[in-house]
């Protein structure tokens, strides 16, 4: 009772059996010849059995039911599984196996091949249940799912966001539906749609009733069509959608019905865990990226360089365009352009040039710069390209760029905005969504703060070094009768601190003053370029120690200086052939005599300035200073070193001074300093020399 018929490629009939002779009441040279789907299906469902024909050549075995016009003309079912027929590999045509598909004759190979496709069914959904990826979810839907069913289109569409439905997998002859339907609204009268807000399958049997309920849904075969919708639910979440399409009128049993359930919820419990994962993973990346990301943006003060790292860290893991344009003197300037595929940086670099964005434009980078408000474009359309384009050049170059998705942010620190980060998907699969617009404003807070203390630090260590270069003398101006030297090293960041010196000449002699600043960086800077003016303002009017020091004094008394200052002022006669010292608070001079001894000036100290103890306090005193001595005045950063006792380091500092003797002077100083100051320590270091010829 089972008739069998082969095809060649062509579609002509090659083959067939006794039984196909009864089915057809011809005889077998009567068949031969005749194109087999003409044989099998009414005219008006041809176009279904040429797509299955079709389907089958292609490698694929199909098994369903077709309408068969007996030879009385009236039409019944039939049963019919059709296989590729190969020679040496290649496919020449196709066999059909033909029931008797009438519900009153029930007949043992139909019922097998029931539960053969039944069983189909059921290894599906077993290996749906191990699928681990989303590719493998849709190639088992697409491929297997619809054999097993006897579909011949078969898509597998996932819900993106709220309102949009994106198509991840078809297989159909037509091969530009994937193009014209990648993704699609809800709110669009389609199958899909409503049996995803339905949260039930939708079955449309036959061209009649499908042209009733959605007029304008595009015709993806010709002919007599079955379509049949299932939603794709999960821990009562909507996920997607399953559509498969038969040729003809199909009528599923209620085994059928239910298997095609199981198939549905194991295909969305899959993707559902898919999903999980892959979110899980995707925060796991994300976190990682955060710390990678601000661990590059604080290794350097190069924003420059480090933003660019950063756009690189992020392509194209998250992104397959990374850009970060600058707001500088009213232009946007592109600090970085990250792509996998170098020519085509250089084709958007290119596409900039020819087409610098539009200020004025509703959209785009100088939006985001003018409101300070992100900027996302889950999916960018063919119609959103056309609109923003100035020419038809400019359209054609952004379609090669195949840009899909997008999300601008600006670059915001302390109510000002200093940039846009834009990052760009190429990948249809990858759009992006409202949290990933949420993480790429996070970093690019965190790289707004990066620029911003880069360019404070900039505009601050450029003010700290002119103070310095204006307050602290280069050189030391020749004096006849003495040889001179200075060392200085600031410390911190801004490479200038509270350390001060300076040598005066006056009339029989000549002024030495070291001084240190509490504190550092820029305040204390300042606060130094005032205490030298001060000395070298009194030195002028009376150059004696106890008055010089009496006027800061009093300048600190009436002025209420905040800062504390350690000073050591000394005024080398000629005449008398002595020094004259007042030390306020600060380290003792030391004097390297002729002979080769080391004495260490420590007594008498006063307070430092900036104490509030007055002016009586101050005692200065004498001391000889003769032909080719050494004196060395220098601030506490020369030998002060951790969990040491000062003393020690003044000591180290004596021991050390007999480097002094030697005839250049400021080699000398410079090897002293460098010897005995602790370099893991972070202080200003100032130093001053003084040998009388």
């Amino acid at each position: 009772n089972t008739a069998a018929v082969a095809a060649h490629a062509s579609g002509v009939v090659v083959y067939c059996n006794a039984a196909a002779e009864n089915l057809f009441s011809r005889t077998r040279r009567e068949l031969i010849g005749e194109q087999v789907v003409d044989l099998l299906v009414p005219q008006d469902h041809r176009g279904g059995g040429r797509e299955v024909f079709g389907h089958v050549m292609r490698g694929a075995p199909w098994s369903g039911r077709l309408p068969f016009p007996d030879p009385e003309g009236v039409v019944t079912n039939l049963d019919v599984t059709a296989t590729p027929l190969r020679r040496e590999g290649r496919i020449v045509g196709v066999l059909f196996v033909l029931e008797d598909a009438s519900e009153e004759r029930p007949t043992r190979g139909r019922q097998q091949r029931v539960a053969a496709r039944l069983a189909r069914l059921a290894q599906v959904t077993a290996e749906l249940v191990a699928a681990d990826d989303l590719e493998a979810v849709t190639k088992i839907v697409i491929s297997q799912a619809a054999d097993a069913a006897g579909a011949t289109i078969a898509t597998l569409m996932r819900l993106v966001g709220e309102d949009t439905l994106a198509m991840v997998g078809v297989r159909a002859a037509d091969e530009t539906i994937a193009t014209r339907w990648s993704t699609f609204p809800m709110s669009l009268p389609t199958p899909a749609a409503d049996c995803i807000r339905a949260r039930e399958p939708v079955i449309l049997t036959g061209r009649d009733e499908i042209d009733a309920r959605y007029p304008d849904l595009e015709k993806a075969a010709p002919g007599e069509r079955t379509l049949v919708l299932l939603p794709l639910v999960s821990s009562g979440r909507a996920l997607g959608a399953i559509s498969l399409s038969f040729p003809g009128r199909r009528v599923f049993t209620s085994a059928e019905r239910e298997f095609l359930r199981l198939l549905a919820d194991t295909c969305a419990q899959a993707m559902d865990r898919i999903q999980a994962r892959q979110e899980a993973e995707e925060r796991a990346y994300k976190l990682r990226f955060l710390t990678e990301a601000s661990a590059e943006l604080s290794s350097s003060l190069d924003y420059h360089t480090t933003l660019s790292n950063v756009a690189r860290l992020g392509v194209p893991e998250f992104a397959d365009w990374c850009s970060v344009s600058l707001l500088e003197d009213g232009e946007l300037r592109t600090l970085a352009v990250v792509h996998v595929d170098p020519e085509k940086v250089a084709y958007a670099q290119e596409l900039r040039r020819r087409f610098p964005p539009d200020p004025d434009a509703l959209h785009g980078e100088w939006s985001v710069i003018r409101t300070g408000q992100s900027e996302l474009i889950p999916e960018i359309t063919d119609e959103i390209l056309a609109a923003a384009a100035q020419d038809p050049e400019q359209l054609r170059i952004a379609r090669e760029l195949n840009l899909r998705s997008t999300v601008s942010v600006p670059l915001s620190a302390h109510g000002k905005v200093l940039g846009v980060m834009t990052w760009v998907s190429a990948n249809e699969s990858r759009l992006f969504s409202e949290a990933d617009l949420a993480f790429v404003e996070d970093l690019a807070q965190r790289a707004a703060v990066a620029i911003d203390n880069a360019e404070l630090h900039s505009q601050t260590r450029e003010a700290a070094v002119r103070l310095q270069r204006a307050v602290l003398p280069d050189r030391l101006r020749a004096v006849p009768g003495w040889r001179l030297a200075s060392f200085y090293s600031p410390s911190g960041r801004t490479e200038v601190g509270g350390d001060f010196y300076d040598v005066l000449p006056v009339d029989g002699g000549v002024a030495f003053f070291v001084g240190d600043v509490m504190g550092r960086g820029v305040a204390a800077a300042a606060a130094m370029a005032q205490m030298r003016a001060a000395v070298r303002s009194y030195v002028a009017l009376d150059p004696a120690p106890e008055r010089v020091v009496d006027n800061l004094d009093t300048m600190f008394e009436k002025y209420e200086y905040s800062q504390l200052v350690t000073l050591v002022y000394v005024l080398a006669d000629d005449t008398r052939g002595e020094l004259r010292i007042v030390n306020a608070g600060h380290p003792p001079p030391v004097l390297l005599r002729a002979d080769g001894e080391v004495e260490t000036l420590s007594e008498p100290v006063t307070p430092p300035l900036g104490l509030g103890l007055g002016r009586a306090h101050r005692q200065g005193f004498s001391v000889p200073f003769g032909r080719s001595d050494t004196l060395l005045l220098y601030t506490d950063g020369l030998i002060e070193r951790r969990v040491e006792d000062i003393d020690v380091g003044q000591k180290r500092l004596a021991t050390a001074c007999e480097i002094l003797a030697r005839e250049d002077l400021h080699e000398a100083l410079a090897e002293l300093a460098e010897s005995v100051r602790d370099h893991t320590r972070e202080d200003d270091v100032a130093a001053l020399a003084a040998r009388r010829l």
